[in-house]
């Protein structure tokens, strides 16, 4: 297939394609993805794509016992749940963000985490800051879904998070920008991050739109390709037919199972 996994030239395919009106399945499609690249079927793949309205939740999420009721007040907001590939804490995505979801061949996962967060670092960063904003990495105090790795616009609103999963043959980095929709995120996030029980500050959540008006998820997506572009040879592809199909068996692992309680 022409790619290698760790050092030697890369080849980065770049999927586009995204489901607004099944969320969910964009998550799943990730796990296909990764499931494909740890088996050899595919090389290195950066999905790059504006998702439809879901709050994925992570693992700390799950074992909470807020999380049923965090799963209601998600979808009473107009929203799906869903239960992500990687992160720590909820998090939001919709029509105003730009989500990434990058499938990483490496035959020593573990021994390139920091090396992976860096690289996505670097590419948000350098994204964002070719187009005037002043990006810079570092978790915000009071942040929603909280890293290290996240970046945010002037050290005071974050922008973007992002987290990594790992399993015998890959690593997954996923995440999200937050282009426009603020007041949204904070809205949905309200309700969830109460029956959780997570203390967070919602003037710490930013969007690109609110620091410059004019700012269009278009220029935002090329500005990341053109950086991904300085890691590697990459080339579009579309969304095969065996990928959707195991997509689509994967999906009910990523949604809540239906608990008591208000509907």
């Amino acid at each position: 297939m022409g790619y290698r996994i760790d050092g030697g030239p890369r080849r980065i395919a770049v999927v586009r394609a995204a489901n607004p009106d099944n969320p969910a399945l964009d998550t799943a499609i990730s796990h296909a993805f990764l499931e494909e690249v740890a088996a050899g079927l595919r090389g290195e793949t950066f999905r790059l794509y504006v998702p439809g309205r879901v709050v994925a939740f992570g693992r700390q999420d799950t074992t909470t016992a807020g999380y049923p009721e965090a799963v209601r007040a998600c979808r009473m907001g107009g929203y799906e749940a869903v239960e992500r590939l990687a992160g720590g804490r909820a998090a939001v995505f919709n029509e105003g963000t730009l989500a990434f979801s990058w499938a990483i061949p490496s035959s020593d996962p573990v021994r390139r985490i920091g090396l992976r967060f860096a690289e996505i670092d670097r590419i948000v960063v350098g994204a964002l800051s070719s187009l005037g904003f002043d990006a810079r990495v570092g978790e915000v105090k009071g942040e929603y879904c909280p890293g290290r790795y996240s970046v945010n616009l002037s050290g005071r609103w974050k922008v973007m998070g992002v987290g990594q999963r790992l399993r015998r043959g890959v690593a997954h980095v996923g995440g999200v920008v937050a282009v426009s929709g603020r007041a949204d995120i904070n809205r949905v996030l309200t309700p969830v991050y109460r029956a959780l029980a997570f203390d967070w500050d919602r003037n710490a959540t930013g969007s690109l739109r609110a620091a410059r008006p004019e700012t269009t998820m278009a220029e935002v997506a090329d500005a990341f390709l053109r950086q991904l572009a300085l890691f590697g040879e990459t080339s579009e592809e579309q969304l095969g037919t065996d990928s959707l199909r195991r997509a689509n068996e994967l999906l009910p692992q990523h949604i809540p199972a239906p608990s008591p309680g208000r509907s």
